[in-house]
């Protein structure tokens, strides 16, 4: 095979921790992989290029048979909170081939997800079905180009094997692209192994890493809890702008680098409701649409208690220090979620009546059963169907027209397309029978959320209501 051209350029730090934070190890080969997807473009601005391969070659890589070279692949260590528990975890189907640093010098962990038993994996199998690697691949190309943070999806392969959950399915594997995989459940790892110095050498990996501006920092272990906490307030932000609900936030889902991760039980809203969910194992909505920044809120808490010992000597001290930072994410989630509100209804200036006008609306879909992401779009090109025709959305529209709304504002921050629950399991469905062409035309879709583009507007429709809610499942 091949190799020299392809462009990968390997220098894997995260290995220059502590030992108990990784297990190295290679992915477990599979029996008959094939290509499904594969993102030319995230290639080419990886610096990446597989022309010369051929798709068996392709498939190789993609499965982890073959390794690239120049690498040393490993599982990392992290724990986490499950709907509110304590759990140790790892990457239990998971396997970082490396970082590949860009001709730019920016570093990516490239991970395999699906790629066989670790040491983390439990009573698990390490493997992973196609359905959910395709809905990670459509859910997290949507975020990318909805210009919210993510993971991204640079191929799924086919495994050639099965795999067991509810029934048989076939295997897949995902390569995903990341900043990087460190969550707040790999600091919560190590705190919990009372480690001090390998918890100091975490901060300041992460620093050096995602925040570099941060170095020589009085109290860097306070200062990155801040620039997180920052981070995942405008994460939360910008999924309740598009209508998203990643449905399973748990602490080991919070990136440290501010990034969405793992899209498992995701979906968009269609109707307007805070209490929207979706996940067949959220029974109580910890996870709502509408308990999304309280969940953040909570997860930050949990990231603060680790970086505890290292805030002040002072344990009382560092606690109320923390304790503090922790209460000031209301605060700051309100001002970015009211200057996010702004921008979607085009308001530029700030006076006090903005958040009940904001709230009139909201209550207005809500009682009316309104679509979010097109009653958005209606309200910025004026063009109304006969769910707006009552007095209510009328007088209401009096007000805000009296706003002198930014029109062009309002359609940089809503969206036209989004990934529609019946369209993503309709492209689903096909590829069963190994038909991919609505895969691709989804995906094309969802290349330009913001554009009004008539050959897709069949993508901006959401379903017909049906007596059975819509569920989604975790592909573990």
């Amino acid at each position: 095979m091949k190799k020299n051209n392809i462009g990968w350029n390997f220098d894997n730090s995260y290995l220059n921790l502590p030992e108990m934070m990784a297990s190295k190890l290679s992915p477990v080969p599979v029996k008959d992989p094939k290509i499904v997807l594969y993102n030319q473009r995230l290639a080419k601005e990886l610096g990446l290029d597989f022309s010369s391969l051929s798709k068996e070659e392709l498939a190789s890589i993609f499965s982890g048979n073959v390794l690239p070279e120049g690498t040393t692949p490993w599982a990392e260590a992290y724990a986490g909170h499950q709907f509110g528990h304590f759990v140790m975890l790892g990457d239990g189907r998971a396997i970082v081939l490396g970082e590949h640093m860009t001709p730019d010098k920016k570093r990516f962990d490239i991970q395999l997800k699906g790629s066989g038993i670790t040491p983390y994996s439990r009573s698990g199998d390490g493997r992973a079905a196609l359905g959910p690697m395709l809905r990670e691949c459509i859910i997290s190309d949507a975020i990318h180009y909805l210009k919210i943070p993510t993971t991204r999806s640079l191929a799924v392969v086919s495994t050639g094997q099965n795999v067991m959950r509810e029934t048989i399915l076939p295997g897949a594997i995902l390569t995903r692209v990341a900043a990087s995989h460190i969550r707040v459940g790999t600091f919560e790892f190590v705190a919990a192994q009372k480690d001090i110095n390998a918890l100091q050498e975490l901060i300041m990996y992460c620093i050096d890493r995602h925040y570099p501006e941060l170095k020589g920092e009085k109290i860097p272990a306070l200062q990155l809890f801040r620039a997180v906490m920052n981070k995942h307030a405008d994460l939360i932000v910008n999924y309740m702008r598009v209508g998203f609900i990643h449905g399973v936030l748990n602490t080991d889902n919070v990136t440290i680098s501010g990034e969405s991760i793992d899209y498992g039980p995701c979906a968009f809203m269609d109707a307007y409701d805070p209490k929207t969910k979706f996940s067949s194992i959220d029974h109580k909505g910890r996870y709502a649409y509408g308990n999304q920044a309280n969940i953040a809120q909570w997860n930050m808490a949990r990231f603060a208690e680790t970086l505890i010992p290292m805030v002040d000597v002072d344990i009382d001290k560092a606690i109320e220090i923390l304790e503090k930072e922790i209460g000031v994410f209301a605060k700051i989630y309100a001002e970015k979620s009211l200057a996010m509100m702004r921008g979607k209804l085009g308001i530029e200036g700030e006076i006090e009546e903005d958040n009940l006008l904001i709230e009139e609306l909201l209550t207005w879909m809500k009682n009316n059963k309104a679509d979010y992401t097109n009653t958005f779009r209606a309200i910025t090109n004026q063009d109304f169907g006969a769910i707006y025709q009552n007095k209510e959305f009328e007088s209401w529209l009096k007000k805000f027209e009296s706003r002198n709304p930014n029109r062009d504002k309002m359609r940089q921050y809503n969206p036209t397309i989004i990934p529609r629950n019946h369209k993503v399991e309709e492209a689903l469905e096909a590829t069963n029978t190994n038909n991919l062409q609505p895969l691709h035309e989804l995906l094309k879709a969802l290349e330009s959320p913001y554009a009004e583009n008539k050959e897709f507007s069949s993508y901006q429709d959401p379903a017909l209501e049906t007596k059975t809610p819509y569920q989604t499942f975790c592909g573990t």
